[in-house]
């Protein structure tokens, strides 16, 4: 799951990417409003975490422009700004929750698992498909009942093809999904290729195969059985 933390003040931005990273979340980060809006229109996230105060501008016109474009990001405000019209007003522009400052990072963690549960899983714990189980709250996968050992990017990478099941899914899709902005800077998609083959083998070892088709020319497709 991939989460944009636009937030000005650095040590706290750095702190939550630190402790989002290690419950195995991939962070962006942006510091002022330019660069936040700029982000928020190119690139695709499962949760936007939105400062009102920025340099260059709130923070609410950020989702407002969201929302105008009918981006269904999860968006949760985290601001010192706690007045009861501030809260209201993020509300009604589309904002899915509001965590005032200062608060604990296990509760802002709780709150993205939420959200994204509610957005993108029905509210489910455990995300199925054919004989794959992921079990999201504890990060672990099992095939046919067996668990298997996943990297961080191969765990993003088999929720990304669950939650596009049936859908044909561009190499520069999970290239912008796995690295985000530096996927305009690659010069290849050999990691894509190699971490794709690598799950396919984890999964081939517990019985599933020929999940993820190939489509040539195209991507790849998750192909429920």
């Amino acid at each position: 799951m991939k989460i944009l933390i636009i937030e000005d003040e650095k040590k706290l931005s750095d702190s939550i990417r630190s402790y989002l990273e290690s419950q195995k979340y991939l962070c962006e980060q942006a510091f002022n409003f330019s660069d936040a809006k700029m982000k928020v229109g190119v690139y695709d996230y499962d949760c936007v975490l939105l400062d009102l105060m920025l340099p260059g501008g709130n923070g609410l016109d950020i989702l407002r422009e969201i929302r105008k474009c009918h981006n269904p990001v999860g968006v949760i405000i985290i601001s010192a700004k706690d007045s009861l019209d501030d809260k209201l007003t993020g509300l009604e522009i589309g904002a899915d929750d509001y965590l005032p400052k200062p608060f604990p990072l296990p509760e802002l963690s709780m709150r993205i698992y939420a959200l994204i549960r509610r957005k993108e899983f029905s509210a489910n714990n455990i995300l199925q498909s054919a004989a794959v189980s992921i079990n999201l709250l504890e990060r672990q996968a099992t095939v046919n009942d067996i668990p298997i050992e996943l990297t961080k990017t191969e765990y993003e990478l088999l929720l990304f093809f669950i939650s596009n099941r049936g859908k044909v899914i561009t190499k520069s899709a999970i290239a912008e999904h796995l690295s985000g902005e530096m996927a305009d800077m690659l010069d290849s998609f050999d990691f894509i290729y190699s971490h794709i083959k690598n799950l396919k083998a984890k999964l081939a070892e517990c019985g599933c195969t020929e999940i993820i088709k190939t489509i040539y020319g195209m991507g790849y497709k998750w192909i429920e059985e």
